[in-house]
């Protein structure tokens, strides 16, 4: 049942034809909000937008050209009068040209940073003078729990999700003033048709036994920590990251394996 927490917020939520920003945008419209969603599948996301109901809109957009973000925003500001909250939610890699340092593909490398770091950058910039204009507002970036720690693979998806985790705290510190609030999410692993399609389920039970809590997030998760950060709920926070992992980067790297030893 809503409890309107989002009632008069408009809000923009890129890569929202699926998983988790899929997930968000349904919450979003239940607790009251208008939400346009933005997707390099127009198809996809004008279907998700029909599902969810008329406070939902369906838009094209490729983070990666700037006049196609642009035209992102335009559209919301024509449909909803301005944006409240603007979600940045597109990211990711190619995890077979993403590797370690000495076999990546340099130009995955430049890929990556426009991707998920300077699509960021551009829609923000595009947003803030709406959201200045309307008195604040809210930018909420989806990073990663790549952001945070080392890994064997993917050091350019890491080091992107990481320039954004400090971008957060650069924008929240320099447009706070004028009543915007930028904070970050740090997923771990999450039930998304991505994983499912992507990953075996060996190594999904295998990454689920390196989390604190027994379990693998589900795209809701996120969601509600997303319906938080764009609700006045979270008034006082700024150039936060939440980390949402089940406690997996809150251990040592040994604990599962003793873990085990609990049982011998």
């Amino acid at each position: 049942m809503s409890s309107n927490r989002l009632e008069h917020k408009r809000i923009v939520i890129t890569g929202a034809a699926s998983g988790i920003g899929r997930a968000a945008a349904e919450l979003m419209v239940a607790e009251g909000a208008r939400v346009l969603i933005a997707d390099l599948d127009a198809a996809a996301a004008a279907a998700a937008a029909a599902e969810i109901g008329d406070k939902a809109v369906g838009v094209a957009v490729d983070v990666m050209d700037e006049g196609s973000v642009a035209r992102m925003i335009d559209r919301a500001v024509t449909e909803f009068g301005g944006i409240d909250v603007l979600c940045n939610h597109v990211g990711g890699s190619n995890p077979r040209k993403d590797l370690d340092l000495l076999r990546l593909d340099l130009a995955e490398w430049d890929r990556t940073m426009t991707l998920n770091a300077r699509s960021t950058v551009v829609a923000s910039r595009l947003a803030l003078p709406h959201m200045i204009a309307a008195g604040g507002g809210s930018i909420i970036n989806t990073v990663s729990v790549a952001g945070l720690v080392g890994d064997t693979l993917q050091c350019a998806y890491g080091a992107a999700k990481a320039a954004v985790i400090r971008l957060t705290q650069y924008i929240a510190t320099q447009y706070g003033r004028h009543g915007v609030r930028c904070n970050a999410i740090a997923p771990g692993a999450i039930m998304t048709p991505a994983l499912r399609d992507n990953l075996s389920a060996d190594t999904i039970a295998d990454i689920r036994s390196h989390n604190a809590l027994d379990l693998i997030g589900e795209p809701e998760d996120i969601a509600w920590a997303m319906v938080y950060l764009a609700s006045d709920e979270s008034r006082y926070m700024s150039g936060q990251t939440l980390v949402l992992d089940g406690g997996l980067t809150a251990q040592s790297p040994i604990a599962s394996s003793r873990r085990a030893l609990l049982h011998d």
